[in-house]
């Protein structure tokens, strides 16, 4: 991490971002639930999903995370560029 950091304080850091990530995965697969609840189930007169219902989940988890990792790639992308940008300054 920071060479300017005492082993406690990088320990200290570290626990946070840990911390953090759970947080914003638990976040995420949140909001997933939730639209893909919403925008699939809509039949309560039975316990189990319909063949309709259970189809339309699959479909809307899998774009979901397929966004998602295109999404970190496209970061991961631009934050090298613009770490190979700023070295070359």
């Amino acid at each position: 991490m920071d060479a300017g950091l005492t082993a406690s304080e990088q320990r200290e850091l570290e626990t946070r971002l840990q911390k953090r990530q759970v947080k914003e995965f638990m976040n995420v697969f949140g909001n997933l639930v939730d639209n893909c609840f919403n925008a699939c189930v809509d039949d309560f007169t039975s316990k189990a999903l319909s063949g309709r219902e259970s189809g339309c989940i699959s479909r809307c988890v899998t774009k979901s995370m397929t966004t998602q990792t295109r999404l970190g790639e496209r970061f991961a992308e631009l934050n090298a560029a613009m770490t190979s940008e700023m070295q070359k300054r």
